[in-house]
């Protein structure tokens, strides 16, 4: 007893001599939900700095002094010039700076980190850097001949350059709040200079980041901008509307906006799971055929689908007309380019700080694919079924690049729960192992089939004769 009320007495004692440290150090109103621009997880930052870093311009306040960024303020003035000769209303400008000054408390709480700059510097920078982006989302979606006013305007002329910033303006540190941008859209753009085709801004930011989700956007007649040679194209951007489908949603940036285009069709809450598939090789060993999802699905719609009986004979899903014998894993093609990493890496990043207690989709994605990869041999057979397609060197490239996506990422459980334990079940069943391996070898193809059937009916003809040959011994 004696030693439980020394423990309780040092207890008391330790609490009062931090107590004026919790006073001083703590504000009175701790707003963590509010943020939703964050600085990157040194564990995450660490595994490959280079994709949450601007290349060439700086958005928001977090690499506002980046110094090989500094050179693009130029083209960011020069665009801020741009947008007030289209909107060509002073009184709107100045109402919108002083909303800017109202919301100046809320935009700040955004960030997850503190910010030196006055409030007069706060707020030129959030216009400068609003201003930019809407003039640049306009352009992208004009013909080139009325989206170049200025032969200067090097974004418009370099796809290389446009390129570069559409991929600066998805990374998780270089954002700025949504509401900032939307406000812009909807008090200052004049009806005139919108589109028809857009329902609201939503619809113009998705139509400038469509590179990122081409099945997204079945653009018509217009495939400069599927290869992703931005503000190119001799005629407007013609996307679907998709404004509609956020009815629900409230991005918080672009980075947020992208991943919502991803999400699952049906969302399902993660459940914890211990077990992974096996790689894409040793599925097909057991007969699981891989198949590139269409439709209008979205990028993170894997579905595994199977008949219980029909594909106790998988032998017979050599042909497109036979499909209800085979066990298939459909997955939406992914496209894989230099900036595919970047991308995953940003949206990883930012379920990882502002998602920890819900589904993390995206990283259960790349979790799933990961599993599926392991070796070239895995890669060289999705490319084969057009689940993946590639612009890198070489199928190994693309493995190393899937295998490092999920290293310091931690999830507590998968959407794909149900997917992954019918794999494995599928996996462990010996019978489909044997079926699979006669299809492998004997009904592979079309000619391969054909041999086979032939030959069955070569040796069922020749038992028939060696039958009539005894049967006539016998009478004799």
């Amino acid at each position: 007893m004696g030693v439980h009320a020394g423990s309780s007495s040092h207890q008391l004692k330790s609490l009062e001599m931090v107590k004026h440290v919790i006073d001083i150090g703590v504000p009175e109103k701790l707003r963590l939900s509010e943020h939703s621009i964050y600085k990157v997880p040194c564990n995450l930052r660490d595994v490959k700095k280079d994709a949450y870093t601007p290349y060439c311009i700086s958005i928001g306040p977090i690499h506002l002094e980046g110094e090989n960024l500094k050179t693009m303020q130029e083209h960011k003035l020069r665009y801020y010039q741009f947008f007030w000769d289209r909107v060509s209303n002073e009184e709107a400008m100045e109402s919108y700076k002083h909303y800017l000054q109202n919301k100046e408390q809320e935009i700040r709480r955004c960030y997850s980190e503190k910010f030196t700059l006055s409030t007069e510097q706060f707020v030129d920078m959030m216009l400068l850097d609003a201003a930019f982006i809407m003039e640049l989302f306009l352009r992208n979606c004009e013909p080139k001949s009325q989206s170049l006013p200025d032969s200067d305007d090097l974004i418009m002329k370099q796809s290389w350059l446009a390129r570069d910033i559409a991929r600066d303006l998805i990374l998780l540190e270089n954002q700025i709040p949504f509401f900032v941008l939307l406000e812009l859209y909807e008090k200052v753009v004049p009806d005139y200079q919108r589109k028809k085709e857009h329902t609201g801004f939503v619809d113009l930011a998705f139509e400038y980041f469509a590179f990122y989700d081409p099945q997204m956007w079945p653009f018509s007649n217009n495939q400069e901008t599927k290869k992703g040679n931005f503000c190119c194209s001799k005629e407007p951007c013609k996307p679907k509307s998709i404004g509609s489908s956020l009815k629900d949603a409230e991005p918080k940036h672009f980075t947020d906006l992208i991943r919502f285009s991803y999400l699952p069709t049906n969302k399902k809450k993660g459940q914890a799971s211990d077990h992974v598939p096996r790689t894409a090789t040793k599925l097909q060993d057991s007969g699981v055929y891989f198949e590139k999802g269409g439709g209008k699905g979205k990028l993170l719609d894997v579905t595994f689908e199977k008949k219980k009986i029909l594909s106790l004979c998988l032998c017979f899903g050599c042909m497109q007309c036979l499909n209800h014998f085979k066990a298939r894993l459909r997955i939406p093609q992914l496209k894989v380019d230099h900036n595919t990493e970047c991308l995953f890496r940003n949206l990883i990043a930012f379920e990882q700080c502002h998602y920890p207690d819900e589904t993390n989709y995206i990283c259960n994605y790349v979790s799933l694919i990961d599993s599926l990869i392991h070796t070239q041999l895995d890669v060289e057979l999705l490319v084969e079924k057009e689940v993946i397609v590639h612009e890198l060197g070489s199928h190994k490239e693309v493995a190393s690049l899937v295998n490092g996506l999920c290293k310091h990422v931690v999830t507590n459980s998968t959407c794909y729960y149900v997917t992954i334990k019918d794999l494995n079940d599928h996996y462990k069943n010996k019978w489909y192992h044997t079926m699979a391996s006669l299809r492998l070898v004997y009904f592979r193809d079309l000619w391969r089939t054909s041999s086979t059937v032939v030959g069955i009916a070569v040796l069922i003809f020749a038992v028939f004769q060696f039958l009539r040959a005894l049967r006539a011994l016998f009478k004799m």
